[in-house]
């Protein structure tokens, strides 16, 4: 196992001094899309050419160990030498596991920022409600993180609570963390509107996008059809006197199906008119990003039957049952009775079981 490891390691280390000269190479840089594709593997090789160096270095300590233990007399010194042993073997044990995950291709949209799309879904005002709860669970969170949440659109449901709520999170490592989230979230509870304290179910929908980068999609601007109007909502006197609100209509040939589609987008988030344009511009090509590669997010799927962050929206993912206090999240059986602290924004330890188990996967996937 360890000179396997070692061996697909020392493989790596001409390529990492080769991405190493290119990134500074001024043609490279002046590419925009390839210099950023290989900081990025840079990154990735150099925290595998730290875990190597790490890997050496107690593969050498265990080693010298083993001697000192064989052929040293002094008791003092043997004692010492066992539980040096002992620290170096508990460690390679968990850095052939860390290498291991490292040496899986990650997914390549890990690091992205994110667009946050949550939607009632069958329940009436009951489900728009429920979507209110997912956004505020998903502000604490965010919060938690230190990301940054900002909304784009929204429409309020007639009782409270969102239709529609469209936000953007940008911090560090979004995406390959809130992944996990998209898919159908059902709830169970007595709705507010209930008089005969009957238990409901109802669902909302929460989709999460990688954020497209400029260069990832190209779009003709000048084909843009550009509407301004009137915003609703907080934002003072402002709000009503002056046409902040932007929206998008972008006629686009669907690659995957050959037919022309047209996308619509709106931002409200700014009583800067340009703002809102540069933000509305930005969800178009996530949007169109997200489209074009369907195809790759279907590919994942149909290989990886089980794979609990196949982006599938239509999958039923999770139930919140309220008179139990109980999540449970069905893509790895996970049960928990704190419902609470989870609608409070404590949802790293599901998120946590869900990475796990897609590690597995990967790990199974790459035969390592």
């Amino acid at each position: 196992m360890e000179n396997n490891l070692l061996e697909k390691l020392d493989g790596l280390v001409s390529r990492f001094e080769e991405v190493s000269t290119l990134i500074t190479d001024p043609n490279v840089i002046a590419d925009q899309k390839r210099y950023v594709k290989l900081t990025k593997e840079y990154k990735e090789l150099g925290d595998i050419m730290t875990a190597r160096k790490e890997f050496i270095q107690c593969l050498n300590s265990a080693e010298e160990a083993k001697m000192i233990i064989q052929s040293d007399e002094d008791a003092d010194m043997k004692l010492l030498a066992k539980e040096e042993l002992a620290e170096a073997e508990s460690r390679i044990t968990d850095l052939e596991e860390e290498i291991k995950l490292l040496l899986v291709p990650a997914d390549p949209e890990d690091g992205k920022n994110v667009v946050l799309e949550i939607r009632g879904g069958t329940g009436g005002d009951e489900a728009a409600l429920f979507a209110g709860d997912l956004f505020r669970m998903y502000s604490k969170f965010c919060e938690q993180k230190g990301w940054k949440l900002t909304v784009s659109s929204f429409s309020e449901g007639s009782s409270g609570g969102y239709k529609e709520i469209v936000c953007n999170v940008v911090g560090e490592g979004v995406y390959g963390v809130m992944k996990y989230e998209s898919g159908v979230h059902r709830v169970q509870r007595v709705p507010v509107t209930e008089t005969q304290g009957r238990i409901h179910t109802s669902a909302a929908t929460v989709a999460v996008l990688p954020e497209a980068d400029a260069f990832d999609v190209e779009i003709n601007e000048g084909a843009i059809k550009w509407d301004t109007f009137r915003s609703s909502g907080a934002g003072g006197q402002n709000v009503n006197k002056v046409e902040s609100g932007v929206r998008a209509r972008y006629m686009w040939r669907n690659p995957n199906t050959g037919v022309e589609e047209e996308i619509l987008v709106e931002c409200t988030e700014t009583r800067d008119q340009p703002k809102n344009k540069e933000r509305a511009l930005a969800r178009l090509r996530t949007f169109i990003y997200d489209r074009e590669h369907q195809k790759y997010i279907d590919d994942i799927a149909s290989r990886r039957k089980t794979l609990v962050s196949t982006g599938d929206r239509s999958a039923k993912i999770r139930t919140y049952n309220y008179p139990q206090g109980r999540i449970t999240d069905h893509r790895i059986n996970y049960t928990i009775y704190n419902l609470n602290a989870f609608m409070d924004g404590d949802i790293q330890d599901c998120i946590d079981h869900l990475i796990v188990a897609e590690n597995a996967e990967r790990l199974k996937e790459a035969e390592l």
